[in-house]
C-alpha cells in the first residue's frame, strides 16, 4: 500500500487522555436536561464542545490540545459533526473506573463517520465503543461577547457560594436580577415572585468568598432562572470541594459569561487533588464557558 494511500485513510483525530473522569465531570458541567445535542469541533489546538438552549443560553467546553497525553491531528480545516451529550458522557463514563484513573483513546472519524473510543491500558481487556454522529446543526445564535464598556464588569466568587446562592434563589420565582455596585463594591442576586429572596456578596467583608470585583458603574439585568441555574447544577463534586474561583462578567446588552475550570489532571497517589501550592498545571484544566442573554424589559437599570 503506497504512502499517499495510508495518509488518506488517516483519522481527523487520535488522542489519548490518562483521566477519563476528569473528561466526564467537564463535559457533564454543560449537561442540564435529559437530551442534549451537542456540536463538536476539532482543531489543531484543541478540541471544543458547544451546547444551546433556545436562542438562550449556550455553553462550551474548551479541550486543549495539552490536556492529552497523545493529540494527532490531521484533517485540513476544523472538522464538525454532531453528537448526542448525553450519550456520549454514558459511554465515557463506563470507561472509567472507581479509585484508579483510565487511559482512553478517541478516534474520528470511524468507517461510518463513528465517534471511536477504546481502553488502551489494560493488559487483560479491551472496552470498545461506537457512538453514531450526525450532520452538525447550526448554531442559532451567535453570543458575539463584548465587553459593557472601557472597565470591565466582572466578579470572581467561589464556586461552592455561587452554587448555593443560585440553588437558593430557586425558591423566589422565575427572574433572577443581578446588581453591580461600585460603591461599596457589592454584587446583588434578586429573586421575586412566589416570594423575595436577596443574597448579597459585599467585596470588603468577605474576600474570602467574593475573591475579585471590577465594576465603576452600577449596573442591573434580569435573567430567567432556569438558565443561571443551568451554569452551575451540575459542577463536578471536585470543583464544590476544591472551591476554586467562578468569573461571571456581564457584557454589552447585559450579556452574561460564567467561565469555571475543572481539573483533568491524572491524580497523584500522595496528592489525589491538587499541589502543594494548590493548584493544578494551567495546560489539565478544562475550561468551561456559560452565555445567558438577559431578559428585556422595563427593569433593567445600567447607570453609565
Amino acid at each position: 500500500m503506497s504512502s499517499s494511500a495510508v495518509e488518506a485513510e488517516a483519522p481527523d483525530l487520535v488522542c489519548q487522555l490518562d483521566n477519563v473522569q476528569g473528561l466526564v465531570d467537564a463535559l457533564s458541567s454543560v449537561r442540564w436536561k435529559r437530551h442534549q445535542d451537542a456540536l463538536v469541533e476539532l482543531s489543531e489546538h484543541g478540541v471544543v464542545l458547544i451546547v444551546e438552549d433556545t436562542g438562550c443560553l449556550q455553553a462550551k467546553v474548551y479541550l486543549q490540545r495539552e490536556l492529552f497525553v497523545r493529540y494527532e491531528y490531521n484533517a485540513e480545516g476544523r472538522p464538525r459533526f454532531g453528537v448526542s451529550l448525553g450519550l456520549f458522557v454514558d459511554c465515557l463514563s463506563t470507561f472509567s473506573a472507581p479509585g484508579r484513573s483510565s487511559m482512553i483513546e478517541i478516534k474520528y472519524p470511524g468507517p461510518d463517520m463513528q465517534l471511536l473510543v477504546k481502553s488502551v491500558d489494560s493488559l487483560d481487556a479491551c472496552i470498545y465503543a461506537e457512538v453514531r454522529t450526525r450532520i452538525p446543526d447550526t448554531i442559532s445564535w451567535d453570543y458575539n461577547f463584548e465587553p459593557a464598556g472601557s472597565t470591565p464588569l466582572t466578579f470572581t466568587v467561589k464556586s461552592a457560594a455561587l452554587k448555593e446562592a443560585i440553588d437558593d434563589l430557586e425558591w423566589p420565582g422565575s427572574s433572577i436580577q443581578i446588581t453591580l455596585l461600585p460603591d461599596p463594591p457589592c454584587v446583588t442576586f434578586k429573586g421575586e415572585g412566589h416570594g423575595d429572596l436577596q443574597i448579597d456578596f459585599m467585596y470588603y467583608v468577605n474576600t474570602d468568598l467574593l475573591i475579585a470585583f471590577h465594576c465603576d458603574r452600577q449596573v442591573s439585568y434580569r435573567y430567567k432562572y432556569k438558565f443561571l441555574r443551568a451554569t452551575t447544577s451540575n459542577l463536578p463534586g471536585s470543583v464544590v470541594k476544591d472551591n476554586r474561583g467562578s468569573k461571571l462578567t456581564v457584557g454589552r446588552g447585559g450579556m452574561l459569561k460564567v467561565q469555571h475550570l475543572v481539573s483533568v489532571a491524572r491524580s497523584a497517589t500522595s496528592h489525589p487533588h491538587v499541589d502543594s501550592a494548590g493548584h493544578q498545571q494551567p495546560s489539565r484544566i478544562a475550561y468551561i464557558e456559560f452565555f445567558v442573554k438577559p431578559e428585556v424589559d422595563g427593569d433593567t437599570v445600567n447607570h453609565s
